[in-house]
């Protein structure tokens, strides 16, 4: 299991104090005017950030950190990923999960055939989609409901799914 869990990525600085406009890569954008710090995956090492203003523009978030004062500063961070750590995540209600923690699970049938490996999670509309790979490199998208997704033990890395008519064909 990951320790870290990425809730946004700089997109690009914004004016001249050192503010930087953020992709947030969380369910709730709002959840950073509660965060005080975040780290920046500076490529060599978490950076521990201090939050000193949270502002939202369109999709994305703008952020003020105590540690920078300038443009110059913040600019070679563009790209960069914003971390926290696992105690700082959003509490999850049940039968919910990180997709990072979906991530490389193996997935079965509800007749005990290994289906394949969860590589991604398309996030629609209405419902998430798993991307499960399969041996031969197929890939099988399968909706993340209950009728379909049966159960999901993180701890055992094992997803138990059960195939809906028409999703193979």
């Amino acid at each position: 299991m990951e320790s870290y869990l990425r809730v946004g990525v700089i997109a690009s600085t914004h004016g001249l104090k050192g503010e930087v406009k953020v992709f947030p890569t969380t369910d709730d954008p709002k959840r950073f005017q509660k965060l005080q710090e975040v780290l920046l995956d500076t490529g060599n090492e978490y950076k521990p950030l201090k939050v000193a203003g949270v502002k939202f523009f369109k999709n994305q978030v703008i952020l003020k950190f105590q540690e920078f004062q300038d443009i110059n500063e913040v600019q070679q961070y563009k790209g960069r990923d914003l971390l926290v750590t696992r105690d700082q995540a959003v509490p999850l209600a049940e039968n919910e999960n990180f997709i990072t923690d979906l991530i490389d699970l193996e997935v079965y049938t509800d007749e005990g055939q290994r289906l394949g490996v969860l590589t991604d999670v398309l996030q629609t509309g209405a419902n998430d989609v798993y991307v499960v790979e399969t041996e031969e490199g197929k890939e099988i998208l399968l909706p993340a409901i209950p009728s379909c997704i049966l159960s999901v033990d993180v701890e055992e890395g094992r997803m138990t799914v059960h195939i809906l008519e028409g999703l193979l064909s």
